[in-house]
């Protein structure tokens, strides 16, 4: 279809449209499919149904609703760039924060791991079994194993001088210092879920958790936030797939609110809160705690659909926190 089919297929089915010649610039810049993710939640939704499975009685039957064509009423082209925009500032803001993140765990981790070897992450017997020996029976190699593959990968495709000098004057493999530089937040993650439990605790302490488990799966999901950001992707109502374990509530009191609630734990502003809570160990002094909840403040007024801050994952008193 042409922009021009587009935008008219839009205004039949019921968005409005104020500045046709804005909209159709949206349109051509940003792209049907890409706005679609964000007027997706203004269609109209159908009562409740019973899906037929192709003539195969269904074994247990189970209402559902369906995504209409038809927009809700009062649903503007508009409403719609509001939001995406909304979502581009809060993917920016977080990839700052994941940014500092990320540079304060290669430091961590090069520090936990250094002082036991100048090259311990090459050295199985220096990681947890379960990383360095425990084999995949679909592949039969470990964890370690591919995680050096990935290693190997951004050594190789690295132009950086100093990985270049330290090739040329002390050949490989690089000293753990020098290699973590181009390690990427999901090849920190994954080695750190690979460290012995004792190294695992010791960081984690550092950032308020007891159980270095607990804060694997915190990078773990962070990862998946970074992903999700750097490939701008929508974030402000995804559904976290790769979700986080929960410390004690004694342990981190503000995650109360998200015990026992599917619908939080599967939202991005449980991820903000952990970004928040890591970020205040390794700048203290950052404002974005300030910055991103001036930002959340700034949700489009889309009440007319039924959206605001909860499609996130905030709770009810949620600014008290920041």
């Amino acid at each position: 279809m042409s922009v021009d089919d587009q935008l008219n297929q839009l205004i039949r089915r019921g968005l409005t449209v104020t500045d046709r010649t804005l909209a159709l610039s949206y349109l051509g810049r940003i792209g049907y499919y890409r706005l679609s993710g964000y007027w997706y939640a203004f269609r109209e939704r159908s009562g409740a149904v019973m899906l037929l499975d192709k003539g195969r009685k269904p074994q247990k039957p189970k209402a559902t609703t369906l995504v209409l064509d038809e927009f809700k009423a009062g649903a503007t082209f508009q409403n719609a760039v509001d939001l995406y925009v909304f979502d581009k500032k809060l993917r920016l803001l977080t990839l700052d924060a994941l940014e500092r993140i990320e540079v304060g765990l290669r430091v961590d981790i090069t520090y936990c791991l250094g002082v036991l070897d100048t090259f311990a992450y090459l050295r199985p017997e220096l990681l947890h079994g379960d990383f360095s020996s425990k084999l995949d029976p679909r592949t039969g190699l470990s964890r370690h194993h591919d995680w050096l593959g990935r290693h190997a990968k951004l050594i190789a495709r690295s132009k950086e001088d100093f990985i270049r000098h330290c090739k040329d004057k002390y050949g490989l493999p690089l000293p753990i210092w020098i290699a973590a530089e181009v390690w990427d937040f999901g090849t920190l993650s994954t080695l750190y879920g690979g460290l012995q439990e004792t190294e695992q605790d010791a960081i984690a302490a550092k950032y308020g958790l007891t159980n270095g488990r607990v804060f694997a799966s915190w990078l773990r999901s962070l990862n998946y936030l970074r992903n999700v950001c750097a490939h701008h992707s929508r974030l402000w109502n995804r559904n976290i797939v790769d979700q986080p374990k929960l410390p004690a509530v004694s342990e981190a009191p503000w995650i109360q609110p998200f015990v026992d609630n599917a619908h939080a734990l599967a939202r991005c502003y449980l991820l903000l809160c952990m970004t928040r809570q890591l970020l205040n160990v390794v700048n203290p002094r950052s404002t974005w705690p300030q910055r991103i909840k001036a930002h959340l403040l700034s949700f489009p007024e889309l009440s007319h659909l039924g959206l605001n801050l909860a499609g996130m994952g905030v709770q009810p008193g949620w600014e008290a926190d920041w």
